[in-house]
């Protein structure tokens, strides 16, 4: 008799594979939501597991804010290229021409929040009926809440407090007209499991995540990277550092931390050994103290 033993992370993979399989099957037009950083860099690999030697049945969208790292882009562009599948690309910019949004002014100006409308839009547009995002329970105390399939009502919001129950990995897909689901199949990963995956996987990820040299201001205890994008403000001045990013977002509200992290194995080192979190230095969670669960309401990711 043959025994079979599942580590840790094999188990989650199985579990994020699983959930990945269920969306296909129940669903007659899902996508993965992606947005050049690790997470959902890490579900578009399960998603390559899950359904090889197949290409993916599913297209990827992103939703472009005009203010993301130049990086991002290049690396979504090649991913895109090498795994032969469909992009789909929600512009902020086009949200704004049209009078959908407004954009945002002042010194804490960002499009983070005008992302909501423009991907509602872009679900509505290609009938989308499950969107497969990269959000960890562990990242945020809103995300905490989630269930794997998240309901969102025919406006695209989300009630935290008519979740589905979920017993025995049994999963409700139904829905009426309108309305859609988010799903997040690495719900129970935490950020060192993420990246003890990508290590030991060799998955490969924006060089944003490894420490590198460059331009950047301290404010609101983090580094913000310098762009076309930032104004100064009185006081503040540019300085050289080697650092890398946590987690990616527009380059507007992502900061960075001091770090000499160049490889996976000192990035999981580093990981291991801090004591903050890791949407620490992110800007659009700064801004109230419900500041995700207000734009997860309003349909955000």
């Amino acid at each position: 008799m043959h025994k079979y033993y599942l580590n840790h992370l094999q188990e989650l993979e199985a579990e994020a594979i699983f959930v990945i399989r269920e969306v296909v099957a129940q669903f007659d037009r899902p996508a993965i939501l992606f947005s050049g950083g690790k997470d959902s860099i890490v579900v578009t690999h399960l998603a390559r597991k899950a359904f090889a030697p197949a290409k993916i049945p599913l297209p990827l969208i992103h939703i472009d804010t005009g203010h993301n790292f130049p990086e991002t882009m290049e690396f979504r562009d090649n991913l895109v290229k090498r795994l032969g599948i469909q992009l789909i690309v929600g512009s902020v910019q086009e949200s704004i021409n049209k009078g959908r949004v407004k954009e945002e002014t002042g010194l804490n100006a960002s499009r983070n929040a005008l992302q909501t409308v423009t991907l509602l839009d872009t679900i509505e547009a290609n009938k989308i009926d499950a969107a497969i995002g990269g959000a960890r329970r562990d990242e945020e105390k809103a995300r905490a809440k989630e269930r794997f399939f998240s309901h969102r009502d025919e406006f695209g919001q989300w009630d935290p407090k008519n979740q589905r129950p979920e017993l025995w990995n049994i999963f409700n897909g139904r829905k009426h007209q309108g309305e859609h689901f988010r799903v997040f199949p690495i719900s129970n990963w935490t950020e060192m499991d993420v990246w003890n995956y990508i290590w030991k996987e060799n998955i490969p990820i924006p060089s944003l995540y490894f420490a590198h040299e460059r331009e950047a201001v301290y404010r609101d205890n983090t580094w913000m990277p310098v762009s076309e994008f930032l104004s100064l403000r009185e006081g503040e001045t540019i300085q050289k550092k080697l650092m890398r990013f946590r987690t990616l977002g527009d380059i507007t509200i992502t900061g960075g931390i001091e770090s000499d992290a160049d490889t996976l194995e000192k990035i999981v080192m580093e990981v291991a050994a801090t004591r903050s979190t890791e949407r620490g230095n992110r800007g659009d969670d700064k801004r109230s103290e419900n500041a995700m669960e207000d734009r997860k309401k309003q349909g955000y990711f």
